[in-house]
């Protein structure tokens, strides 16, 4: 069964063009212009219950707007969206209960209180029972480990502390789906992996569905079974996120510090991307050559620090769209 569905979504915005030089903003400020700008493009698709989403693409390639309209925020300009069997602009009250959302640039705490006075007041929004609530709230605070600063004001806890904060609150009152923009911006390595850990057990546990958008290959790869690919407001791609990992998730980067100077050996699949005597970084093609194999090739008394990190998302899009995937096959 579907849990969301878009049928010829679109959104056009109304921009206002800005003249050159003073004769021409004087005049856009009396008589001024507007052009259309397409933010998405009769855009269809599905996603199944319990499905894990990842819809990616560059920015501005629409993929908050769409977002945004099947969360009720934003009315289409054209089209139709239907979330749980509810139209996101008549029913978004009664949709606002069945969905949690957490976007990574804005939050939902109150900047100066504690944490735990928005969930009290989320609790009221919400309309949960006290004793639901307080039970709700305390399995979450051991799975995000929040316990230690549920009582500091939100102004003083770090980014990471934030953001688990935030989960907390978009999953209250125990959503059905949950939407996910760019929820993991800027946080470090450990907090991204509970962050993860966290989504994947309420998508096994509570049948929860995600739709996730991320620049961050690792959250593609390790949560979702399918990619959508959105640019300029149209699909461009749409597959299941084990082929995206062969074609194009197959590329990571390793950079290593050295307790001596040694120099890197020359292996099938590896390629230098800078080096100096005590410190080198390269690429690694996976489907040639394994990360193992890499590792247990090294040196591990002589390894000061070494660090594998996935490619930039843009560099794996600009892959899509252009069909390179690095050995010139084409999509």
């Amino acid at each position: 069964m579907a849990a969301i569905i878009l049928d010829n979504l679109s959104k056009t915005y109304k921009v206002k063009v800005r003249g050159e030089g003073i004769k021409n903003a004087l005049k856009s400020l009396v008589k001024p212009e507007y052009k259309e700008v397409e933010a998405v493009k009769n855009v269809s698709f599905s996603v199944s219950e319990g499905e894990m989403l990842a819809f990616i693409g560059p920015n501005g390639a629409g993929k908050s707007t769409t977002i945004k309209m099947l969360t009720g925020i934003l009315h289409p300009t054209a089209g139709k969206a239907n979330v749980l069997g509810y139209d996101p602009v008549k029913d978004r009250r009664k949709l606002s209960y069945q969905i949690g959302a957490v976007f990574g640039q804005k939050s939902q705490l109150s900047f100066h209180l504690p944490p735990v006075d928005s969930f009290r007041l989320l609790s009221h929004v919400y309309e949960i029972e006290k004793n639901d609530y307080e039970e709700r709230l305390a399995g979450l605070a051991d799975l995000l480990e929040l316990k230690e600063f549920l009582n500091t004001p939100v102004r003083k806890l770090s980014l990471g502390q934030r953001v688990r904060c935030e989960f907390a609150a978009s999953l209250l009152h125990a959503p059905k789906i949950l939407f996910l923009d760019e929820p993991t911006i800027g946080l470090d390595v450990v907090v991204k992996h509970k962050i993860r850990d966290l989504i994947t057990k309420l998508n096994k546990e509570e049948n929860v569905t995600v739709f996730l958008t991320s620049h961050d290959a690792g959250d593609v790869e390790n949560l979702c079974r399918r990619a959508i690919v959105i640019d300029h407001g149209n699909v461009a791609l749409d597959m299941p996120v084990k082929k995206m990992k062969y074609d194009y998730l197959n590329k990571k980067v390793v950079s290593l510090k050295l307790n001596e100077r040694a120099e890197i050996l020359e292996m099938e699949g590896v390629t230098l991307i800078k080096s100096t005597p005590y410190a080198a970084k390269f690429s690694v093609d996976t489907k040639v050559m394994p990360i193992g194999k890499i590792l247990a090739s090294l040196d591990s008394d002589n390894i000061a620090d070494i660090t594998i990190e996935e490619p930039p998302m843009e560099e794996i899009i600009a892959a899509i769209y252009t069909g390179n995937k690095e050995g010139g096959r084409k999509t």
